[in-house]
């Protein structure tokens, strides 16, 4: 199993039978080149009782199986290859709406007031608060 998660090709979400189901847990899909990123926020997203899976690019997120499942995207802006808005426009030709909670590290204005205009919940500045990722995220899923 640890291979398979490594690959970052499959999305495994638990199912339960009906009964035994108490709330269907919405997965949330981190997508960020910073591998200390990676590694930290879904483990605080599980914290907050969502599923989450961490993606090193678009690109490998695009190619997975999760991106039907994912309700809420958090999203790094700036990415080598294809960036954050890059990914939000191909989501778009793909007819897949997924709300979008973008973070980045670099502290721009006009490009989280674009981002906002386009649909885009959230712009985080890194560092953000626990808290403020977790308002972002239930944003996000409201709007679904």
């Amino acid at each position: 199993m640890d291979a398979l998660w490594q690959t970052g090709a499959h999305c495994i979400v638990m199912e339960f039978p009906k009964e035994e189901r108490r709330t269907e847990r919405p997965l949330i899909s981190v997508v960020d080149d910073d591998e200390s990123v990676r590694e930290s926020l879904p483990d605080l997203i599980r914290e907050f009782g969502f599923l989450a899976r961490a993606f090193s690019s678009a690109e490998e997120f695009l190619t997975s199986d999760c991106v039907d499942q994912t309700r809420c995207l958090v999203l790094d802006v700036f990415m080598p290859g294809m960036t954050g808005p890059d990914l939000q426009r191909e989501l778009a030709v793909r007819q897949k709406h997924i709300p979008i909670v973008f973070m980045t590290g670099k502290k721009s204005e006009a490009i989280c007031t674009q981002t906002m205009e386009q649909g885009v919940v959230e712009c985080l500045l890194k560092p953000f608060s626990d808290t403020s990722l977790l308002e972002a995220i239930n944003s996000a899923l409201r709007t679904r």
